[in-house]
């Protein structure tokens, strides 16, 4: 915050969320600048919902913008209460997240609480401060939400004292970082675009090395297999079937009902990664959980696991065992064969597709068919080249992932840097007064 000026004088506030503020600014009761809205529903009122991204909206746009349902209400609308464009609400999320902004006139759920703005309030400035970070803590400390199960109530909120702001000053200061986030945002976005781009690059590297291999050079046969078309010809066309065998029914350890192994539930499988840090004992999990052992190929079969491409290899067990999820597939790759080079089969694009078309179920239960991955053709090299292409693909891998871990850390950087500027102006700690925006 350097490259700004603070205010020519302070004074203490006495409050540890605010800290030292402008001599001019006053320090008032909550009360006296917002009252709490107690009207219900009016005719025709339409449904809003309150969210920490967008504020609060239309359900139905809600709805579209984010893919998902909400609660509505369709009988007893009675409990339903009114709000006005401007006014604030206080949400189920609030102690996580601070008050919304309404953008709409409408009604909300009897669980919020409407705020309507008395005087010297600009909606622009105190959607800013009631965000910032050192609000919602004070917020927080209101009441212990999280161990009660509380919701914030107006008394919570009127237990937090507000800085009474010049009206001009509230201006100024909600238009300065209104023009400043939004120039941290679009920073934001070009390195989100970037992360996906990067896991974009990072994907078809993997997709050619493992359908093309890495010689451009090399004589090329058509597969038979429609999708797939040209392959080196020296390639040989096989099943998964032939060269892994799926879910296996005996592992490669003695399973002594006292032996520890791993537990690995749906949820600590990931891409190309497992949780091992629950241990269990074979005579707990010998019982309707799926076996395996180091060097199995572990794949999610259900969704949305699957389109998220949470596939691993098991290593590194305890004794070498392991049992998780029925949801999980388990491949055992034949000799000759890598198990590097199958997992890099299993996450190429072409078959995500082709195996999340063969789902079957209902919602969030459809599962890839046995049959679909035992008969899956491709195409595979000898295992020297299937040991290049591995080798190959892991320091593309590191390469993406290095450049996507310099863009994360700029978003957080730029992050810090936008919650850091609101809190310091919304504060008073930075003079904004005299700010123009740049031509």
């Amino acid at each position: 915050m350097s490259r700004y000026k603070a205010y020519p004088e302070y004074k203490d506030s006495g409050l540890q969320w605010l800290g030292h503020i402008p001599t001019h600014w006053e320090l008032v009761q909550s009360r006296r600048l917002f009252a709490q809205r107690k009207e219900r529903a009016r005719q025709g009122d339409e449904q809003l919902t309150a969210s920490q991204k967008y504020g609060v909206i239309y359900q139905k746009l809600f709805m579209e913008l984010e893919g998902q349902s909400v609660v509505q209400v369709f009988t007893g609308t009675d409990i339903l209460k009114h709000v006005e464009k401007n006014d604030f609400v206080i949400s189920m999320r609030s102690f996580q997240g601070g008050l919304e902004i309404c953008g709409y006139p409408g009604c909300v759920s009897s669980a919020y609480i409407g705020l309507i703005p008395i005087k010297h309030v600009r909606p622009e400035f105190f959607r800013y401060l009631f965000k910032c970070s050192p609000y919602i803590q004070a917020l927080q400390s209101t009441s212990n939400l999280v161990r009660d199960g509380q919701a914030l109530r107006f008394e919570n909120f009127s237990q937090v004292h507000l800085p009474r702001v010049p009206d001009d000053e509230q201006k100024k200061i909600a238009a300065f970082l209104s023009h400043e986030t939004v120039k941290i945002d679009a920073l934001i976005e070009k390195q989100q675009r970037l992360i996906e781009l990067l896991k974009e690059k990072r994907q078809a590297v993997i997709s050619h090395a493992v359908t093309k291999g890495l010689n451009p050079n090399a004589a090329m046969k058509d597969s038979g297999v429609e999708w797939l078309g040209e392959v080196p010809a020296h390639w040989r066309i096989t099943q998964i079937k032939y060269v892994a065998e799926l879910n296996p029914r005996k592992a490669l350890v003695e399973l002594k009902p006292s032996l520890e192994c791993n537990f690995v539930p749906m949820e600590k499988l990931k891409t190309e990664s497992l949780l091992l840090d629950e241990i269990r004992t074979v005579e707990e999990v010998i019982s309707g959980y799926t076996c395996f052992c180091d060097e199995d190929i572990l794949m999610a079969k259900v969704t949305p696991c699957f389109e998220n491409r949470n596939i691993a290899i098991a290593r590194g067990l305890k004794n070498g065992v392991g049992f998780g999820s029925t949801e999980i597939y388990v491949l055992r790759t034949v000799k000759h064969v890598s198990n590097s080079f199958l997992l890099y089969r299993l996450q190429e694009n072409e078959f995500m597709r082709m195996a999340t078309g063969t789902m079957t179920g209902a919602g969030g239960l459809k599962r890839v068919p046995t049959d679909f991955v035992n008969s899956f053709k491709f195409a595979i090299p000898p295992i020297p080249e299937q040991l290049d292409i591995c080798s190959f693909i892991e320091k593309q891998k590191k390469r993406y992932d290095s450049l996507e871990s310099l863009a994360r850390n700029q978003v957080e950087l730029l992050q810090e840097r936008r919650t850091a500027l609101i809190s310091a102006a919304v504060t008073g700690k930075i003079d904004v007064r005299d700010w123009q925006a740049a031509a």
